[in-house]
């Protein structure tokens, strides 16, 4: 056995570095300082917004449109009421959702304005909706955004004016189709005065709140965004999936128009999404506060710029378990798959046999199958399929991302025990052929789309540098493995729980590429002699994901689900 001792170490803190980066930060309490952000005065309002299901049109939405109305003049601000029609969309959104609370529902928008000490000057607006779905008090969606509003903007203008104008839009019939910001954006003359807008939303009810969504050529902008925001939790790579997703929030109204923003979720306890359940008590206070601090932070940054910045192009951005924030230009990420390469040449030099190079090549490609087939198969064992219950597989997903793990371990195991490195000399060799897939895989990502490579070719780098390091001696080449893949598989461990939550109820497969890069900087660790003892522990590892998998298939449906779902 080789290093056993430094892998279980850099697994222990790869771990403990994903718990930090996943865990929201505590809420400060009602009496925190006046210019600071507070989950605790936010909740005033929460309870006020979140009590009963409030859709759009009924006599519970009409009394929370009066209660935010009175609000916001508690704040200063000068509010209107604006109609906006319902379209053809939102009809049939009103007929999908049952049809029960409001047939043909009234669609007002609430629009807020605090002149600034420079009127002329483009305004910052900030963005929630305040409907809810039919048969969900909405709590999360949109009460936490309503509240994180109103909580930044107290803060805000409890030091004074700003420079800007400060407007806050709460939208009508988000979920009727964007009715309401498709009428703002479209029509309303006091558009006209907006510059940048802050969109807030929720899908579940708790976790790490992400800045998942910008304007087009976003360079400039998130240049502002990382001198503003502290300790941000943001990624380029949530940005570029976000556009070839088919989802939509009131933003998509404001990039239609041009109007460059940042769009901030959280989507944590999933199965709080739409359901009945969505109280203010379920909602995670801490998301609440992760929520509202970055806003309020990306808000007076916006209100205090000189000139709001315009067009560039996007930049690469992330943040490392929402400790540190890093961005650079997109072109850049050749210059790291350069330094990836050059770190794994320097490390191989001399030291690499054609045998080892192949069976490092062959043991990637393996695990990248294997666990891509069984994933499918075990997904659909737990009863993934066409006709099952979207809000059902939400509730579930807590289970689902058990089961991918003990996956992904039991393939890893396998894969490892029976063509892992069996000599210390064929450690450069191996390391070298697992990772040539993967800078292949890097390469075209930078080509095809250089906002989404870091997470390939940041990893990459990392293992390329340890095994450079490799050369100064034993020590010097575990010391920098075991940190290469404490901070690397750290950060993968973070990336998948992110992604499974985002698809993971129907692409759990997207486990395999974190799996991949885990791996390429796991094995440089580790020797293994005992294929059949792999074997066995990899029966274990699958025999508990199948018992996860009927657990989820013969379950009964949650009492979570969205009212207006079939199975409810």
């Amino acid at each position: 056995m080789r290093n056993w001792f430094a892998f279980l170490i850099a697994l222990c803190g790869a771990f403990a570095l994903a718990v930090i980066g996943t865990t929201p930060p505590g809420p400060l309490p009602a009496n925190a300082p006046p210019r600071e952000f507070s989950a605790g005065r936010a909740m005033a309002d929460i309870e006020a917004i979140g009590r009963v299901p409030h859709p759009a049109g009924s006599a519970d939405h009409e009394r929370i449109r009066g209660y935010l109305v009175k609000r916001l003049e508690s704040l200063g601000f000068h509010v209107v009421t604006h109609p906006v029609p319902l379209t053809a969309t939102g009809r049939k959104a009103v007929d999908r959702q049952g049809g029960k609370a409001v047939p043909s529902p009234r669609l007002v928008n609430i629009v807020a304005t605090y002149p600034g000490t420079d009127p002329a000057m483009p305004a910052v607006l900030l963005m929630a909706h305040y409907d809810s779905v039919w048969g969900s008090p909405a709590a999360a969606d949109d009460g936490a955004g309503v509240a994180s509003v109103l909580e930044a903007s107290r803060a805000i203008l409890s030091q004074g004016r700003p420079r800007r104008t400060l407007m806050v839009l709460f939208t009508d019939g988000e979920e009727l189709g964007l009715d309401g910001a498709h009428g703002f954006f479209s029509a309303d003359p006091l558009r006209k005065k907006v510059g940048v807008v802050v969109n807030t939303e929720a899908r579940g009810g708790g976790g790490r709140t992400s800045m998942f969504e910008t304007g087009e050529d976003n360079g400039v902008m998130m240049r502002l965004f990382a001198r503003s925001v502290h300790r941000p939790v943001a990624s380029s790579l949530s940005v570029f999936v976000y556009k070839v997703l088919p989802n939509d929030t009131d933003m998509t109204e404001s990039k239609a128009v041009g109007l460059p923003g940042f769009n901030f979720a959280f989507i944590g306890r999933p199965q709080l999404y739409h359901s009945p359940a969505a109280t203010p008590a379920a909602l995670d206070q801490g998301a609440m506060q992760d929520m509202g601090r970055q806003v309020l932070d990306i808000a007076r940054g916006l209100l205090s710029a000189q000139k709001l910045p315009g067009r560039a192009p996007d930049l690469v951005f992330f943040d490392l378990f929402g400790l540190v924030f890093v961005h650079y230009a997109a072109a850049f990420g050749w210059a790291i798959l350069g330094l990836a390469i050059a770190g794994y040449a320097i490390g191989g030099w001399k030291r690499t046999r054609a045998g080892a190079l192949g069976r490092g090549f062959a043991s990637l490609l393996l695990l990248v199958a294997g666990a891509g087939v069984a994933l499918w198969l075990f997904n659909l064992l737990s009863g993934a399929g066409p006709n099952v219950n979207y809000y059902d597989r939400l509730a579930a997903i807590p289970r689902l991302e058990a089961q991918a793990l003990l996956i992904c371990a039991a393939v890893w195991t396998l894969v490892t025990g029976w063509t892992g490195i069996r000599r210390e000399e064929t450690t450069p060799g191996f390391a070298i052929g697992a990772a040539i897939p993967l800078l292949a895989l890097g390469a075209v990502a930078q080509a095809l789309a250089p906002t989404a490579a870091y997470p390939i070719l940041v990893p990459l780098l990392l293992g390329g540098m340890a095994l450079a390091a490799s050369r100064l001696g034993k020590l010097a080449g575990t010391l920098a493995g075991s940190a290469a893949a404490m901070i690397g598989i750290g950060y993968m461990l973070t990336l998948g729980h992110l992604a499974m939550q985002a698809v993971g109820p129907v692409m759990p497969f997207a486990a395999v590429v974190p799996l991949a890069l885990s791996s390429a900087l796991a094995w440089p660790l580790v020797r293994i002699t005992a294929s059949g003892r792999a074997t066995f522990f990899s029966a274990i590892l699958l025999f508990a994901a199948a018992g996860i998998a009927l657990w989820v298939r013969l379950d009964p449906i949650a009492p979570t689900v969205a009212v207006y779902s079939s199975d409810h």
